[in-house]
């Protein structure tokens, strides 16, 4: 059975280690974590789709509850028309 090693220890005995072994050892490490990388970066693009996907959700809950709030038909440019033309009115 394998002893578990905590970080502490690892660093004390990385400390020990010449420079070079130092740097070694770095790059070893940072291969060890390029090969997770790939694993991480698919967890957070699963992660951001679903944000994305509960954002879009909540925006199309607020226009539904908006549109609900409307009853009859409506016309965007003439109502976008008559906005201007009373602001034309109040501008004199």
């Amino acid at each position: 059975m394998t002893e578990t090693v905590t970080l502490e220890q690892v660093a004390t005995l990385a400390s020990q280690l010449p420079p070079q072994e130092q740097l070694k050892l770095l790059a070893r490490i940072s291969e060890w974590l390029s090969a997770l990388n790939p694993l991480v970066r698919e967890s957070d693009d699963a992660l951001v789709q679903r944000e994305r996907e509960a954002r879009a959700e909540a925006v199309l809950a607020l226009c539904d509850a908006a549109a609900a709030q409307f009853v009859g038909d409506s016309d965007a440019a003439e109502d976008i028309r008559q906005m201007r033309e009373e602001r034309r009115l109040c501008v004199g």
